[in-house]
Parts: C-alpha cells; sequence; structure tokens
C-alpha cells in the first residue's frame, strides 16, 4: 500500500475550483480506476465536527483506465468558505474485493488556504 502524497494548495473564494488528480502505481505505469470510487473531503482542522465538513463533487474520469480523478467546488460553495480560512483535506480512492471487502486508499492529502474575495 502507498502512502498519500502531500500536496497544499489555494482556492479562491466565490469561484469555481477544480483539481485533476493523474494516479499512478509503483511502477510509475497509470492506475486503471475501473471498478473504483472516489471521495473528497475538507474541513477546518482533523477534530472538526462532521457537520463542518465539505465534501468536493469527485468522479473518476472516463475512461477510467486512464487514471484520472476530478474533485470540484462550485463558487457557491466557495463562497461559503472562509475568507483567509485554512482547512484541511483528503482524496481517497475505494473498491470492493473478491471477498465483498472495501478496500479505501487515500491517495492525495494537504491543506488548502481560501484567499478572500473582494466582489462577493
Amino acid at each position: 500500500m502507498n502512502m498519500a502524497t502531500y500536496e497544499d494548495f489555494i482556492i479562491d473564494q466565490g469561484s469555481d475550483f477544480a483539481l485533476q488528480v493523474e494516479l499512478v502505481n509503483p511502477d510509475e505505469s497509470t492506475k486503471d480506476l475501473s471498478g473504483y470510487s472516489v471521495s473528497a473531503k475538507m474541513k477546518k482542522n482533523f477534530n472538526s465536527q462532521s457537520q463542518d465538513t465539505i465534501e468536493f463533487t469527485a468522479i473518476v474520469a472516463d475512461p477510467a483506465s486512464s487514471g484520472v480523478v476530478t474533485i470540484s467546488l462550485t463558487n457557491t460553495q466557495t463562497d461559503t468558505l472562509s475568507a483567509r480560512g485554512r482547512y484541511v483535506y483528503d482524496i481517497e480512492i475505494s473498491f470492493i474485493d473478491g471477498s465483498g471487502n472495501t478496500i479505501v486508499e487515500r491517495v492525495l492529502e494537504g491543506k488548502i488556504k481560501v484567499n478572500p474575495s473582494v466582489t462577493r
């Protein structure tokens, strides 16, 4: 099992946001995501209550064999983020193995800084 990659990024408050992540296997070949699902969440800190969790729209790109997942937030969602706020996030992929067990792998994690909007 691989450890998640760590990456910080910035979201502009009141703007649409999308991030594409290209996943690869340990041998650097493209990871085939056929049969996988993806989820991504952010919150103020690791100890925040579940009601403080913001869920990204998260999809596996078509074709799944491209190894690409996309996460996004609408401008309405980013407008509700705290100006100059700092958040933590992670992206996980999962699949159900032959025994019916859900296997979850965290692929990306880090911190998000929110740039305030003047026009919102």
